[in-house]
C-alpha cells in the first residue's frame, strides 16, 4: 500500500511550466491591452507631436517633436480646460447626493422585498435601453425657449424673460448627471447590498442614533462604493462633448474639452491640437484618479 500511495501522489508542477501556463492564459488580454490600448496611444502621442506638412495643404502633418503643441493647446483652451473639470466635479457631487439615498434604500430597506427591489433596479437602468442621443435631445425639447417649463420659470420670475434653459451652464450640468447618474447608483448599490445589517443592529442595541450608526458604520464600510462610483462617474463625465454641444444642452460658453477636441479633429483637421488635448486630459485624469484613491484610502482599486 505504501508503494502505490507513493507512485500516485501528483508531481509538483515546476515553475517553469507555471509560468508557461499563467502566460498562455494572459497572452489573449495582453494582446488585447497592446492592440486596442497601447497602440491607440502611442499613435495619439506621436500624432500630439507632429508639425504642419511643407505642402501646406490642411490637415496633412508630418512627424516631429513638436512639444510646443502642447502649450499652444493648453494656452489656446484652458478654459475649456477648466470647465470641463469643474462640471465634472460639480456633477459628480451632485450624482452622489442623489444616488447615495437611491442606492441605500434599494440595497438595504428593500433587501427583504425582491420584487420592489427588482422593480427599483430596473427603473435605474432602464435608462440604457434608450440611446445616449436620444435622451440628451429629449431634454433639449423639454427645456426648449417655448416650452412648457421654460414659460412657467418665466412665468414665476426665476428665469428673466431674456434668459433660457438650453445653452446654460444649469442645463450641461442637469444633462451630465442625468445621463450618468447610473454609473454611480450602480456601484453604490452593489457595495451596501453586501452591508452586514447586524453592524446596525448592534450599534442600536448600543443606544447610538441612526446618524452616529451611519456616519461610524456604514458611512465607512461604503466608501469602496463611493469612490468606484465617484469614479466611473467623474472620467466619462470630463471627456464628455455631447451634453455640452450647441446641438444639444451646450451653448457658446458652455463647450468642453471634448468640444474643442472634436472642433479640432473633424472641423479644423488640425489633428496635433485634438492630441495634445486628448493626451492632457488623459495625463490630467489619471493624475487625480491616482490623488483621490489615495486620499480615500482605497489604494486597492490602482
Amino acid at each position: 500500500m505504501a508503494l502505490i500511495s507513493r507512485s500516485t501522489k501528483p508531481k509538483p508542477v515546476s515553475n517553469a511550466s507555471g509560468s508557461k501556463i499563467a502566460f498562455i492564459l494572459l497572452f489573449p488580454g495582453l494582446a488585447y491591452l497592446g492592440l486596442f490600448f497601447i497602440t491607440p496611444l502611442i499613435s495619439l502621442t506621436m500624432t500630439s507631436l507632429q508639425v504642419p506638412s511643407e505642402s501646406g495643404i490642411i490637415g496633412e502633418y508630418d512627424f516631429g517633436l513638436e512639444f510646443g503643441n502642447y502649450a499652444y493647446a493648453i494656452g489656446e483652451y484652458s478654459t475649456q480646460i477648466f470647465r470641463s473639470f469643474s462640471y465634472a466635479v460639480v456633477a459628480t457631487i451632485i450624482a452622489l447626493a442623489i444616488s447615495y439615498p437611491l442606492a441605500y434604500f434599494i440595497g438595504v430597506k428593500a433587501r427583504n422585498r425582491p420584487v420592489l427591489q427588482a422593480l427599483l433596479l430596473t427603473l435605474v437602468i432602464a435608462p440604457f435601453f434608450i440611446s445616449f442621443l436620444l435622451r440628451t435631445f429629449a431634454w433639449k425639447q423639454i427645456f426648449a425657449n417655448d416650452g412648457l417649463i421654460s414659460n412657467f420659470l418665466k412665468a414665476t420670475g426665476i428665469l428673466a424673460q431674456d434668459e433660457f434653459i438650453v445653452g446654460s451652464s444649469a442645463a450641461v450640468v442637469f444633462g451630465l448627471v442625468y445621463n450618468f447618474i447610473p454609473f454611480m447608483t450602480l456601484p453604490l448599490y452593489t457595495n451596501l447590498e453586501r452591508l452586514d445589517t447586524s453592524y446596525l443592529e448592534a450599534g442600536s442595541d448600543l443606544y447610538a442614533s441612526p446618524t452616529r450608526t451611519f456616519l461610524s458604520i456604514t458611512l465607512p464600510l461604503s466608501i469602496p462604493g463611493i469612490t468606484s462610483g465617484t469614479l466611473l462617474t467623474f472620467i466619462p463625465i470630463a471627456g464628455d462633448y455631447v451634453t455640452a454641444s450647441r446641438d444639444f444642452l451646450g451653448g457658446s460658453d458652455t463647450s468642453m474639452i471634448g468640444n474643442a477636441v472634436e472642433i479640432n479633429f473633424f472641423r479644423v483637421q488640425d489633428y496635433p491640437t485634438a492630441a495634445s488635448l486628448s493626451v492632457i486630459l488623459m495625463a490630467a485624469i489619471v493624475a487625480l484618479v491616482a490623488l483621490y484613491i489615495r486620499r480615500s484610502g482605497t489604494e486597492e482599486l490602482l
